[in-house]
């Protein structure tokens, strides 16, 4: 008798085993409360979603898919800059210094520039070192004689610049601590960064040295 209720209590243990392996699917019929909603009905749920005779599986984001040319451009000009190609050996972008500034907008930030400064942003997608870019997010531009305002930006203005590179931020230490808990956390974070020299900026009068006699 012994030896029957531990081969009926056995089988009893194998069956719950096997119905937490391969649990039912929810019957389509089934309604669905959002109050009543746990992890695992949602995922059989998503398992199985009316659509006639097919399924539809879960939909998985594809994060390293490629960008078209037209995605690029609008991620891009949604930023505050445009890709022009790679210089050349043939370019001379770099100039002399002209007594003129702009207010340029990149991301989220704002930079007052002049030609041939240096200015470090967050990393800008879709270029790389040596490549010319347009920033088009032009907010003032200034000189020794005026000054011109934008609503909030100005048209038919551009800031000219070369990326030089693409580096790392200094790492920033983050410490979590929760007293009489045991509980500490230390974690490094290091930003990338792009750093872009200003080469030219279109769309003001710029003062014209004169020659004076000896």
């Amino acid at each position: 008798m012994a030896h029957r209720r531990c081969l009926h209590a056995l089988s009893r243990h194998a069956t719950a085993l096997l119905s937490l392996k391969t649990p039912q699917p929810l019957p389509l019929s089934t309604p669905i409360s959002f109050k009543t909603l746990t992890p695992t009905t949602a995922k059989r749920w998503l398992k199985r979603v009316p659509t006639g005779e097919e399924e539809i599986d879960d939909v998985v984001p594809d994060l390293g898919r490629e960008y078209s040319l037209e995605e690029k451009e609008a991620e891009a000009a949604a930023i505050g800059y445009k890709v022009v190609g790679p210089l050349k050996k043939s370019d001379r972008v770099f100039k002399r210094y002209e007594p003129v500034f702009a207010v340029v907008q990149i991301g989220s930030h704002q930079f007052k520039v002049s030609n041939g400064d240096s200015i470090f942003t967050e990393r800008l997608k879709f270029c790389e070192v040596n490549d010319k870019l347009i920033l088009n997010k032009v907010l003032m531009l200034g000189s020794q004689t005026q000054t011109i305002i934008g609503r909030p930006i100005l048209p038919d203005v551009s800031v000219h610049a070369v990326v030089e590179e693409h580096a790392l931020d200094a790492k920033v230490i983050i410490f979590k601590k929760k007293r009489r808990k045991n509980y500490r956390r230390t974690k490094g974070h290091r930003q990338e960064l792009t750093k872009l020299r200003i080469v030219d900026i279109e769309g003001i009068e710029k003062p014209v040295k004169v020659a004076t006699a000896a």
